[in-house]
């Protein structure tokens, strides 16, 4: 072990004036590292972090016109948005809106998404935390990306295809979805999340103690995208992972308390982490045993302490992330207020579920101390798991079978090293670590506070995102990427498990209704520029052809509910249009072969000027055309 006066030289003097955030960090990092030495923990010196640090540059670099290897999709956080990147070079590639409002492809604006949203939706925020891919048989088959909304209790599902959310489910008779994570085996039949809060059944004002509260374990399906089923608990719910045999599904409880205040929600010096038996919910489902909550026709089940549904895992207090490791064999529950995570063997859960062990805690192998304020772990498919230290600011790299080891009595080392982060990273995800094929090659640090890490934007800052190459036997750190409010957690795919297409399939359900419309009205969306008038309703069929609209005029009368669609006849990928009526906070997306429309209410008699808003031609400032409007 290192003495005092030896780790105490490592640390930067104190500047005038006093410390640094850079330099407390540092600092407090070298403290997290000196209370582990015992178990084994390297401190690399600056200079030969430096030339591990450049080496692994040289790799992440991508030079013009080449391609990324992996694409990263990132949650929004409270922009309600999903973001995709490509790693390694951490390039923003395209945004997808998702419960938020998007001027520039009209999200939130248009009739299709409107559709999706919901026509009575009031809601105009969103605040995504988990984004996770379809699978097959435990490895990504590339066709949905589904996210939470914890804003407003919603699920959204994302064709990956064309990268545009497609659907969005209300989860009923809960509060605040957090945790999401998909069946994994033998495909994604159920979206499985979990709802944060409690609330008391019913919920209608008549009561507001905490006797009848509880929240609800939930699973949707992937396809119809309706809630399947809900599972009562006893107390909260946090994040959540499945296994890979399609039979077992844990979350973390980090109010078992059921309290209302902060030291309430610390009084026990254990929490637990909850199994659900998903085919005994099933059959318990189609048995007929379960209740159904107000107007909800979901089949609900009782799942707390005592049903054969469910399981209670002790683990130490207040945990937070649950993570599967991708050879299938534990959950694994970080320990958040304890230094510790806790490793579930789920070959051992069958018995827990027959009765056959002693205890529940009998299904934990091992429970190695790693540092402080662990929230999740992630892993690089040769036997190592990455943990976050909030607290510490690092990442602790560490060999989950030396750990079980050290459970059973052996003396041996389990941490592999620790890295400095910037700073107070939450999740992290490692190339393809929710699947069967976890590759190991890159580490996507997602830390919460940038503080000194780039240049100052006035009180708000950016967050930070680090890449860490994790290729070899040392975590490299190699890039920093600011961003904006607030990504919670990514995941990282090959670019050859996604499939998109270059311009849209005319047959495409995302414009159904377009087509169901101008059918009506006997148009042909390919060929007419029309303009239907029904009663105060108007319908403006036009096509574009960069860099002209089909229509360059029509005439309504002031009040009229006025509909405009658009089909964009150009066949070239990346010539995509756009409508903007000035003055009436309406603008659109059309991309080649896409139809798109918008609806708005012709309140201002005289001349409106629209135009394309997407550049699309070299004459794209004379893509334009005028509405007039008739005085009432």
């Amino acid at each position: 072990m290192k003495k005092k006066d030896e780790l105490t030289k490592a640390v930067p003097e104190m500047p005038e004036g006093g410390l640094s955030r850079r330099r407390f960090m540092g600092a407090a990092a070298m403290a997290g590292v000196a209370g582990a030495a015992g178990l084994g923990t390297a401190v690399m010196s600056r200079e030969a972090f430096a030339a591990a640090s450049e080496e692994a540059r040289n790799k992440f670099v991508i030079h013009p016109g080449e391609l990324d290897e992996y694409y990263g999709f990132w949650s929004g956080g409270h922009s309600g948005e999903v973001r995709v990147l490509g790693v390694p070079s951490m390039r923003e590639l395209m945004r997808i809106p998702v419960f938020n409002v998007d001027s520039a492809t009209g999200w939130g604006l248009t009739n299709e998404s409107k559709d999706i949203l919901g026509r009575d939706n009031t809601y105009l925020n969103g605040d995504c935390h988990h984004p996770h891919i379809s699978m097959t048989d435990g490895r990504y088959d590339g066709k949905y990306l589904f996210i939470n909304d914890k804003a407003n209790s919603r699920v959204a599902r994302i064709r990956l295809d064309i990268m545009k959310t497609d659907k969005i489910t209300h989860v009923p008779n809960v509060q605040a979805i957090h945790g999401l994570r998909l069946q994994k085996v033998p495909h994604t039949k159920y979206v499985f999340c979990n709802a944060e809060f409690t609330i008391p059944h019913p919920n209608d004002g008549s009561d507001f103690s905490m006797e009848q509260s509880y929240t609800m374990f939930n699973a949707i399906d992937a396809e119809t995208m309706e809630v399947a089923w809900q599972v009562i608990v006893d107390g909260n719910l946090d994040n959540t992972d499945a296994d890979y045999t399609g039979k077992y599904v844990a979350s973390t409880c980090y109010n078992s308390e059921k309290a209302l205040d902060l030291a309430g929600t610390m009084r026990n010096d254990r929490d637990w982490a909850v199994v659900f038996n998903v085919p005994r919910i099933e059959q318990a489902v189609k048995n007929g045993n379960f209740k159904t909550l107000g107007d909800s026709k979901v089949p609900v089940v009782d799942g707390r302490h005592g049903s054969e549904l469910t399981r209670y895992i002790p683990v130490p207090k207040n945990p937070h992330g649950l993570n599967t490791s991708p050879d299938g064999k534990y959950f694994i529950a970080n320990g958040k207020l304890s230094p510790t995570c806790t490793v579930i063997a789920i070959d051992k859960l069958d018995d827990l579920f027959a009765g056959k062990l002693n205890e529940e805690r009998d299904v934990v192998v091992a429970e190695p101390e790693l540092g402080l304020g662990p929230l999740h772990t992630t892993y690089d498919g040769r036997g190592n798991a990455y943990t976050t230290l909030f607290i510490d600011s690092q990442v602790c790299k560490w060999n989950v079978a030396d750990a079980i080891r050290h459970y059973n009595g052996e003396k041996v080392n389990y941490i592999r090293q620790k890295l400095d982060v910037h700073y107070q990273p939450g999740h992290n995800h490692a190339s393809l670590t929710e699947s069967r094929d976890a590759d190991g090659k890159w580490l996507v640090v997602l830390s919460k506070f940038s503080k000194d890490r780039f240049l100052p934007v006035g009180p708000l800052h950016p967050e930070n995102d680090q890449l860490i190459d994790i290729s070899g036997e040392e975590m490299k750190l190699v890039h920093d990427g600011p961003t904006f409010a607030e990504p919670h957690d990514c995941i990282l795919v090959r670019r050859d498990q996604i499939k998109t297409r270059k311009i849209w399939d005319r047959e495409d359900a995302f414009f159904a209704g377009a087509r169901e419309q101008a059918k009506k009205d006997g148009v042909t969306l390919e060929m007419d520029n029309k303009i239907i008038r029904d009663g105060n309703k108007v319908r403006v069929y036009m096509t574009s052809v960069a860099p002209a609209y089909g229509t360059t005029e029509f005439k309504v009368k002031q009040g009229d509910e006025v509909t405009v669609y658009i089909t964009n006849l150009d066949m070239v990928e990346d010539v995509t249009h756009g409508f903007c009526m000035v003055n009436h906070g309406v603008s659109m997306e059309i991309s080649p072969q896409q139809t798109s429309s918008v609806t708005f209410v012709a309140d201002q008699p005289g001349v409106h000027w629209y135009y394309c808003n997407w550049f699309c031609h070299a004459l794209h400032m004379e893509m334009r055309g005028r509405m007039l409007v008739e005085p009432a």
